[in-house]
């Protein structure tokens, strides 16, 4: 008698859920096993935070608008989806960053690597720091590293190697922005471990970022093949319609909420309502307040941990403009704003110079950036209050008072996860405790990375591990 095909169920439609049950799929496939896969999505679309929209020729992006190349996870998706023919790159020349400084649009000195300079030409003339600053950011040259090996906050971090004002101009606004996060929070090891790395094989960060450039010119190293950040040509969403058209061995019910969840005696019991279905396996995917509920009736302490990681909330609005109406040049990606400015803007992307193809012929688009930790209460407004916000705060920084032709706003509630001092240990407590109850898998942005390549990487990492548990 042949054997039942075993039975997965996931629980969540972004990015993570989507490539577990495609890796899934693919790996049974190849081994000519049958397997029965079935995704449940609350919202009635896939892609969780990914959603792309063309309005009058604007490639419009309410989430990421793109993906960084130097981890394998995002690319490797890519090219097994045979979509690399649909991959752009970010402009080869205007590449410039700007910090808002003084209520001015001041460009990043050439050679920083988000916070620390490689090039002392271009850092001792910049406009941005203030000398003492820059002194003080020279000090890192002599500063013993740090000998403890718990974790510490970015802001602890960047203010001991760096200076205070380090942490105002670079690892508030850029180091916790990516995060959309407090910077005197957020675990460096957890967020930036390459940082502390260097800090404790070079003893500097200076020295680090220069050994590293003798490295590479000593090797010869090629030009790499992709610019640092990818999208593609229709937007990231094309991804998710690719995996969706992929997926023809695994059963998707969107608009599908899950009620609760009961392990049994092998395997879980998934309710939606008085549905009821049964799996071997189970992966949840969701932001851990909401695995934390379907957990509490059995697991309480999983339940407590999972619930320790904080969530905040963002938006982006994205505006549409006649190119003749903007007097600013927009050559550069975008700036970010420190908190010190006051201003009601985390940042912005200059869309349209980024990323060719973003918007029809002689129109730009530029995407703001709003809410976080410091922020959140502005996302009280209605879409319209946020866009007229938005656009007084173009107007004070860049001069931009022309009307849009398009505007969208996309918000996020709680989607954003924190990953405060002792996240990683917080995560292999949680990894540990989820151990108890075997084929019961949790991975997502909350973990081990909040990028899409982490994502998708933890999805080809669960994948793998269920593969392994059914053989």
């Amino acid at each position: 008698m042949s054997q039942k095909p075993k039975k997965v169920i996931i629980i969540g439609g972004g990015i993570t859920g989507l490539s577990t049950a495609y890796f899934l799929q693919e790996a049974f496939k190849k081994e000519k096993q049958a397997i029965e896969l079935l995704l449940f999505e609350a919202s009635p679309r896939l892609g969780g935070k990914i959603t792309s929209e063309r309005v009058d020729d604007f490639v419009i992006e309410g989430g990421p608008d793109s993906f960084i190349t130097q981890k394998k996870g995002g690319m490797a998706l890519v090219k097994t989806l045979g979509l690399t023919d649909r991959l752009v790159q970010t402009h080869p020349v205007n590449k410039a960053v700007y910090i808002l400084s003084r209520g001015k649009l001041v460009p990043m000195p050439q050679g920083f690597n988000l916070m620390v300079p490689s090039r002392i030409v271009p850092f001792a003339l910049s406009p941005l720091i203030s000398w003492p600053g820059k002194i003080r950011m020279g000090m890192d040259l002599f500063i013993p590293k740090r000998t403890e090996t718990t974790d510490e906050s970015i802001a602890s971090f960047v203010r001991r190697r760096l200076g205070q004002e380090a942490v105002e101009l670079f690892a508030d606004p850029i180091l916790a922005g990516i995060f959309a996060g407090d910077a005197e929070k957020l675990s460096i090891k957890a967020s930036f471990l390459q940082f502390a790395m260097l800090e404790q094989k070079y003893g500097s960060l200076i020295k680090g970022m220069l050994q590293r450039q003798k490295g590479a010119k000593k090797q010869g190293t090629a030009s790499p093949a992709w610019s640092l950040f990818v999208t593609m040509k229709d937007g990231l969403s094309s991804i998710i319609d690719e995996l969706k058209n992929r997926l023809n061995q695994c059963e998707i019910k969107t608009g599908s909420p899950v009620t609760s969840i009961s392990p049994l005696q092998s395997g879980y019991e998934v309710c939606l309502g008085d549905q009821k279905y049964i799996a071997d396996a189970l992966v949840i995917t969701t932001p851990t307040y909401k695995t934390a509920d379907w957990i509490a009736p059995w697991n309480a302490g999983l339940s407590k941990s999972l619930g320790e990681i904080a969530y905040v909330s963002t938006a982006t609005v994205s505006l549409g403009f006649k190119q003749k109406d903007i007097k600013h040049p927009l050559n550069g990606f975008g700036f970010v704003i420190p908190r010190r400015e006051g201003s009601k803007l985390m940042a912005s992307t200059w869309s349209s110079t980024k990323f060719p193809g973003r918007a029809p012929k002689d129109h730009v688009l530029i995407r703001v950036f709003m809410g976080g930790a410091h922020r959140e209460s502005i996302l009280e407004q209605d879409d319209a209050g946020l866009i007229t916000t938005v656009r007084k705060e173009l107007k004070d920084i860049m001069g931009i008072d022309a009307e849009p032709v398009v505007s969208r706003a996309f918000r996020w509630h709680k989607a954003n996860p924190q990953y405060y001092v002792g996240h990683l240990d917080l995560v292999s407590k949680i990894e540990n405790e989820s151990k108890k109850h075997p084929g019961l898998f949790l991975c997502g942005a909350a973990y081990r990375g909040v990028g899409i390549p982490d994502c998708i990487q933890q999805g080809m990492d669960t994948a793998e591990k269920i593969k392994n548990l059914f053989q």
